[in-house]
């Protein structure tokens, strides 16, 4: 499989900092919305990333969550995106806390290589302490986007 092919780049308007949700339902609300804003999706997708987590909670560790839209979604996908959205203050998710979502629009295997990245991170304490805590969207990027140096 080409590397390129695979690569999926975030991008700093894809990020929002400092922000508050009342539940875990609101958190994938912003995250859907995000993603439309982004023109990565269609609105019926916002619909399958709830019946996702109703099905199959999207809660990794470390305080991260990704949520994401069912298989038959994927009609409604534009184009690969993500939306990363961190909550400081933290959102109960069913029990654990939750204070970065991550929302992920795929309609094929793009989205492997940020997945790679996010698994490289949460791995990582430190790592994972920076992206619950980072300043700017510029930070987030480092850290998530897939490449030659994993710092």
């Amino acid at each position: 499989m080409p590397a390129e092919s695979a690569r999926l780049v975030l991008t700093e308007d894809a990020v929002r900092l400092g922000r508050v949700a009342k539940d875990r339902a609101d958190a994938i609300d912003q995250c859907g919305e995000l993603l439309l804003e982004l023109g990565a999706v269609e609105p019926g997708y916002l619909t399958a990333m709830h019946e996702r987590e109703a099905s199959v909670p999207t809660f990794l560790g470390e305080g991260v969550a990704i949520p994401h839209g069912t298989d038959p979604s994927r009609v409604f996908v534009r184009r690969t995106g993500l939306a990363v959205i961190q909550f400081p203050d933290g959102v109960d998710w069913g029990g654990p806390t939750v204070h970065v979502a991550i929302g992920i629009a795929a309609s094929g295997e793009e989205h492997l290589g940020i997945l790679t990245a996010l698994a490289g991170v949460l791995t990582d304490p430190d790592k994972a302490a920076r992206l619950r805590t980072a300043a700017t969207p510029a930070d987030v990027v480092a850290l998530l986007n897939p490449g030659p140096s994993d710092d």
